[in-house]
C-alpha cells in the first residue's frame, strides 16, 4: 500500500516537509539502503512493488519513497539526469547515514544479443560522466561493490529476469556524448567514434549516472551498484521499454532484501565482508 504524504504543517513548503520526513525516516533506518532512479516517476513504480510505502517530494522535482519490501526497510530517491544532479542527492543521503546505493536506470545497449527489456548490471563503468573527474584523477576506476553486484545477479535469477553483466559507459551527454547527431543535424567530426570505440571494447551500454555514483560511493566509503533496463538497442535502432523498467525496479528491491539479509549474517558472524560460506 502506497501513502502519499500531503502538507501536514501549515506554513511549511513541500520541500521543507519532505526534508523533515527524509531525516526522520533515515534516522529510523528506512533510508540506509537506497534505490536511485534518474526519473522521479520511477519512484512511484518502485513504491507500488513494496509491501508498504510512503512517497513525498523534495525541491527541484526530486521524488522519494520509504517503505518495507519483504521485511526489509527500503528507500528510493530520484537523482535527475547526469552526474551533477546525482552528486547532490547522493551527498545528502550519505550525510544522513545511507550506506548502500543502487542505481536503477534505463540504458542503450551497444552489443548484439541484447534485447529491449533486458537488464544490464554494470560491475564497472567508463568515466565519461563529467563529475567524477572533479573528485579524483581519471585513472581511478568506477567499480561497483561486489556485494551489490552479486545481490543484483541473484535478484535477477530469483525472478527469472533476462540480464547481462559487464562494463558500461557513463557519458555527460545524451546526444554527442553517445555518438548521436544533435539538433539541426549538428554532427562534429568524430561523433560516431565514441560508439564504435566502446562497442569494440566490449562495453555493454551507454547511460548517464553510474560512473559518478560508483566513483563517489567508493570515495565516500559506502556501497553502490547499478542495474539498468534496455530501452534503446543501438545496434538495431529499436526503442521500446518492453517491461524492463518494472523488472529493474523489482531487481533493485530484491537486491536490497538480499543485502539486508547478508549484512545481518555478517554482523552475527563478526565478519566485515560477505562470502558464500556465510549462507551455510
Amino acid at each position: 500500500m502506497v501513502r502519499h504524504v500531503e502538507k501536514e504543517r501549515e506554513g511549511l513548503s513541500d520541500a521543507e516537509i519532505g526534508h523533515t520526513l527524509l531525516k526522520q525516516f533515515v534516522k529510523k533506518g528506512f533510508g540506509k539502503y537506497v534505490l536511485v532512479p534518474g526519473d522521479p516517476g520511477r519512484v512511484s513504480i518502485m513504491a507500488s512493488q513494496w509491501d508498504e510505502a510512503e512517497e513525498f517530494h523534495l525541491e527541484r522535482g526530486f521524488n522519494c519513497a520509504m517503505g518495507i519490501y519483504k521485511g526489509a526497510k527500503i528507500a528510493a530517491c530520484s537523482s535527475g539526469i547526469g552526474g551533477p544532479s546525482l552528486e547532490h542527492v547522493l551527498t545528502e543521503m550519505a550525510a544522513l547515514g545511507a550506506h548502500t546505493f543502487i542505481r536503477v536506470g534505463t540504458t542503450g545497449a551497444l552489443q548484439e544479443g541484447m534485447f529491449n527489456g533486458d537488464l544490464v548490471i554494470d560491475e564497472a563503468s567508463v568515466r565519461l560522466d563529467g563529475t567524477s573527474n572533479l573528485y579524483v584523477r581519471n585513472e581511478f576506476p568506477a567499480a561497483a561493490s561486489y556485494e551489490v553486484t552479486l545481490a543484483l545477479v541473484e535478484a535477477c535469477e530469483i525472478h527469472d529476469l533476462p540480464y547481462h553483466v559487464g562494463i558500461g559507459a557513463t557519458t555527460a551527454s545524451f546526444y554527442r556524448g553517445q555518438g548521436r547527431t544533435s539538433f539541426g543535424g549538428y554532427k562534429p567530426s568524430g561523433t560516431e567514434e565514441i560508439f564504435t570505440d566502446m562497442q569494440q571494447a566490449g562495453v555493454l551500454n551507454f547511460e548517464m549516472e553510474a560512473a559518478a555514483l560508483l566513483t563517489l560511493c567508493r570515495l565516500f566509503k559506502v556501497r553502490a551498484g547499478a542495474v539498468c533496463s534496455v530501452i534503446a538497442q543501438r545496434v538495431t535502432g529499436i526503442w521500446d521499454d518492453a517491461g524492463g523498467v518494472e523488472r529493474g525496479c523489482r531487481a533493485g528491491a530484491e537486491a536490497v532484501r538480499l543485502l539486508t539479509e547478508w549484512d545481518e549474517k555478517k554482523a552475527k558472524a563478526n565478519k566485515r565482508f560477505f562470502f558464500p560460506g556465510l549462507l551455510d
